[in-house]
């Protein structure tokens, strides 16, 4: 695996600034990519809270149709590409908002190369289980927030 994820926001395994929360001005991080494999025809974002108290955790973003030489996500990505539906039960980014004295949770932002393109805006669960075969290399950074 050879793929990178990065962000000039913030650094992997660091606090995310308060800016990019539900609780301020929730403005979707920037990404940088590097790495794609050749054979990968679409790229897919997801942000994912595994800490959050619920059985699947909290998905924060879910980002499709990135052609696989796209090398950043800007902020403000759902202009650009296809975004999905949020467990905030809205579509495009949904930053941290973790329950208040429920200590850190960590912000997974999982970049996944495909072999084939991603069909609507399926949620995270139904991307997992549908396109999981169809992943060809993936990559992370984690970022940490608490309130």
């Amino acid at each position: 695996m050879s793929m990178q994820l990065s962000s000039p926001a913030f650094t992997n395994g660091e606090r995310l600034p308060d800016r990019y929360t539900k609780a301020d001005a929730n403005d979707q991080p920037e990404l940088i990519i590097a790495g794609v494999p050749e054979e990968a025809q679409e790229l897919a974002v997801i942000c994912h809270d595994p800490d959050a108290p619920m059985p699947n955790g909290f998905t924060h973003w879910t980002l499709y149709g990135i052609p696989a030489g796209t090398e950043q996500i800007p902020m403000n990505a759902e202009k650009q590409f296809r975004p999905g539906t949020n467990d905030f039960g809205d579509i495009g980014w949904g930053g941290p908002l973790p329950p208040e004295g429920h200590g850190p949770h960590h912000y997974d932002f999982w970049l996944y190369a495909l072999d084939s393109p991603v069909s609507g805006m399926p949620d995270r669960e139904t991307f997992l289980r549908d396109y999981g075969a169809h992943v060809i290399d993936q990559s992370r950074i984690i970022g940490l927030y608490e309130r």
